[in-house]
């Protein structure tokens, strides 16, 4: 399998991956652990990675309190 775009969406805990061949089409889909994501990312060759943190974490951090 040949991955050339690697996505991983950031959470507090669990990470999920999706892997995206040259033509666009997903030919992997991953739910893992810091630790497996580690192992799993370790050796891989991709030719490009993007991340982004999960939906919560990006509102709340853009959630402005008026006291």
């Amino acid at each position: 399998m040949e991955i050339h775009t690697l996505g991983i969406d950031l959470g507090k805990t669990i990470f999920h991956l999706v892997g995206l061949n040259a033509a666009g089409e997903v030919v992997l889909r991953k739910k893992c652990s810091r630790k497996q994501l580690l192992q799993f990312t370790a050796n891989l060759q991709v030719r490009s990675r993007a991340s982004r943190n999960c939906e919560w974490t990006y509102r709340t951090s853009n959630i402005q309190t008026t006291v």
